[in-house]
């Protein structure tokens, strides 16, 4: 099924994310999402993924990510699939938010901590 979407940038989530006007969805497996992730995201990976869960959310405030930004296209697909319409997701996924130099929050394999910060030097 063909849907339209809309790509945001790292930079227009960013912004968004940072006005509050956004719930970011991450809909990567729970594993990924616990060794790194965008600060705020809330975890429904698509394996479990029931858009109609997403009910008492404001749909037009809704913006899915995954890894890359086919995973997130996917539940925009399923959402349309029962009426939802939203549309909204990260192109390029955190794989896009970090290249960009945004900050993700992570665990450190070794300690356990949960650290924040920018990716690479």
């Amino acid at each position: 099924m063909l849907v339209k979407q809309i790509d945001l940038s790292p930079a227009d989530l960013k912004t968004t994310l940072e006005s509050r006007s956004v719930v970011l969805v991450d809909v990567r497996k729970p594993a990924e999402f616990a060794a790194e992730r965008i600060h705020g995201a809330l975890n429904f990976p698509l394996s479990t993924f029931d858009p109609r869960a997403l009910g008492s959310l404001p749909v037009a405030q809704v913006v899915f990510q995954c890894g890359t930004g086919k995973r997130s296209g996917i539940a925009i697909e399923r959402c349309a699939a029962v009426g939802l319409p939203i549309i909204r997701h990260l192109a390029g996924g955190i794989g896009a938010w970090k290249s960009s130099g945004l900050p993700v929050v992570s665990l450190d394999a070794g300690s356990g901590q949960v650290r924040e910060g920018r990716v690479g030097p």
